[in-house]
């Protein structure tokens, strides 16, 4: 059961016309009065003359406002929230819903009984999940109501309603989410033909325009680039305080663009909150490379960087301090972001529903410790600066092998909400590592069908020699591993890299040092990437020679990259 605390609005019969009206896509169904503070109130639903009750009801709640001094009545005086149950609880009785909404008017401040001063409220059913509470906020005496934190006092009696009434149970809130759009805006939304609201693009567009960028020029530029307006707050000083953005074609009644400010789009896109991002210090070991180094790369290099960064993430969300994982959970996000933004037709839809989803686990009241996450930043700017992938090719390969580390990485944070006791995150968390396994299930089609049909073209000799490494790196999963389809496409990379020069046995044990084999789907999947990653082998397998007929190079030791220069002079007879 979700309570919706509205902005106050300065016009009762506006909202009440609204609520009793047949909704701007004839959405409500018979709507009608189910409680009030007298529990006399006039209900335009079950009166004949539906214009005289409506405006009767509106002067009745704005009676004790009208009774102050003109200067003395709050500018903003109208409190509305709705309450809705979840999609699969049952629909309640029009007793049950009034006493839910006696409950929240008590709750919030709003009419809190016991003999103290109220307000005067009515509620509004006109659907099966839900009603609409509508409240003047001036009490009975002239003062104003205690309605401090109303929002978060409605979610803490709804949760204690679902347990009683037994409903769906809610995830208790933190206070870090991001506001939803009112009404209002989703109805517009509807009219507009648009998939998702105002403030729901604008918050998207502005976190791709984050991730990864190094400072506020670049910040808006990138807004620029996306065709959003701009309007940035100075001090007189010309110190930049803050900035809102609009939509092009967002515009209100005057015909003027409709502005949200970075801090109302979420808690964490505020201007000093963003600034947190590049200015913090550099933590670790972390080498920021060149922009044009990155973008010649192309986008197989940053999505093989983006992995390693994720690799080295890992470690320390599990070990780490907390703030450590807080600012890597953080970044995360941003990877996600640039991802999605980078993403080809295929794996799109997907990696931006996880990205989409996410984002509610980026944030928590845990201080995030910046710089720690300075190699996960740069690994968003790799990847937008290294430009679009082409769904295929190495490319589209190294896609499948960053999502396959990225979703361990969503996973991971999932475990640390978890232990946190922040239980919208690690849902969020969850929800997101699921739209990463199918954004992976796509990408990897093509890439592991050649990598298997490469591993059943291997030798029996070849094929046992390689079941041997694995019994030796991990021997409680080697059965399970051995019969899974990717097994094929597993031995074909032990093969690749032994060929390569490495031991195969020593790079498995390397792989599996990071754990999570056991929660994965697939888990020769899995260490197909990491072997592929570790051992610097082609993602993409189509144009290599087939391992059983290349020459192996010396093994022991992995193969160390060329110089350019030979250190010893050629021997002379």
């Amino acid at each position: 059961m979700i309570p919706s605390v509205n902005d106050s609005g300065d016009k009762t019969i506006g909202l009440l016309n609204y609520l009793y009206g047949p909704g701007r896509a004839e959405e409500h169904v018979d709507p009608h009065l189910v409680a009030s503070f007298d529990g006399m109130a006039p209900d335009p639903g079950r009166t004949a003359d539906f214009d005289a009750a409506l405006k009767d009801l509106a002067l009745l709640l704005d009676q004790p406002v009208e009774a102050l001094p003109a200067h003395a009545r709050p500018a903003k005086h109208v409190w509305h929230t709705s309450v809705r149950a979840d999609p699969g609880d049952r629909i309640l009785s029009d007793d049950e819903w009034a006493d839910i909404a006696r409950r929240v008017v008590a709750a919030t401040g709003i009419d809190p009984g016991d003999g103290e001063p109220g307000c005067r409220w009515a509620a509004v059913r006109h659907a099966d999940d839900h009603i609409h509470i509508v409240a003047t906020l001036v009490c009975e005496d002239g003062s104003r109501p205690d309605d401090f934190r109303s929002g978060m006092r409605a979610q803490a009696e709804c949760r204690l309603i679902e347990k009683e009434l037994g409903l769906t149970l809610v995830n208790a809130g933190d206070g870090t989410a991001a506001k939803r759009p009112t009404s209002a805006e989703r109805h517009k939304a509807e009219r507009q033909g648009r998939e998702q609201t105002a403030r729901e693009e604008l918050r998207e567009t502005v976190r791709r325009a984050v991730a990864g960028a190094a400072s506020e020029e670049e910040f808006f530029d990138r807004l620029a680039a996306a065709g959003l307006l701009i309007r940035k707050r100075q001090a007189p000083s010309g110190d930049l305080l803050g900035y809102k953005v609009a939509l092009v074609d967002d515009r209100n009644e005057d015909d003027e663009p409709v502005y949200f400010a970075g801090s109302t789009l979420a808690p964490d896109l505020s201007l000093p909150r963003i600034r947190e991002r590049w200015s913090a210090p550099q933590q670790g070991s972390a080498v920021v490379p060149d922009d044009r180094a990155t973008a010649s790369s192309g986008p197989a290099g940053a999505r093989r960087r983006a992995a390693a960064a994720a690799w080295q993430a890992l470690l320390i969300i599990g070990h780490g301090n907390d703030h450590q994982a807080a600012a890597l959970i953080a970044a995360s996000g941003e990877v996600l972001d640039a991802l999605a933004k980078t993403s080809a037709a295929h794996t799109r839809k997907q990696l931006q529903e996880a990205a989409r989803t996410f984002e509610r686990a980026s944030r928590s009241h845990v201080q995030a410790e910046r710089g720690h996450d300075r190699a996960l930043r740069q690994a968003a700017r790799d990847l937008v600066y290294g430009g679009p992938a082409l769904g295929r090719g190495e490319d589209g390969a190294t896609t499948a092998m960053v999502i396959d580390m990225v979703a361990f990485l969503v996973i991971a944070a999932a475990h640390w909400h978890g232990r946190k006791n922040h239980a919208q995150q690690a849902d969020a968390a969850r929800q997101a590592a699921e739209h990463l396994r199918a954004a992976y299930q796509s990408a990897a089609q093509h890439p592991m069908a050649v990598l298997r049909q490469r591993g059943r073209r291997l030798s029996q000799p070849l094929q046992r020699r390689q079941a041997a490494h694995l019994h030796q790196a991990v021997p409680h999963l080697a059965e399970q591993i051995l019969t899974e389809p990717g097994w094929h496409a597993l031995a074909a990379t032990l093969a690749d890299a032994e060929a390569a020069g490495h031991e195969p046995g020593a790079l498995l044990a390397e792989a599996v040092a990071r754990g999570e084999l056991d929660t994965a789907e697939s888990a020769s999947d899995v260490l197909v990437w990491r072997l592929r990653r570790l051992a610097a082998l082609p993602a993409d397998a189509s144009a290599m020679p087939d391992p059983g007929t290349a020459t192996p190079q010396r093994t022991g030791r992995p193969k160390r990259p060329s110089t350019g220069h030979n250190p010893r002079p050629p021997k002379t007879r």
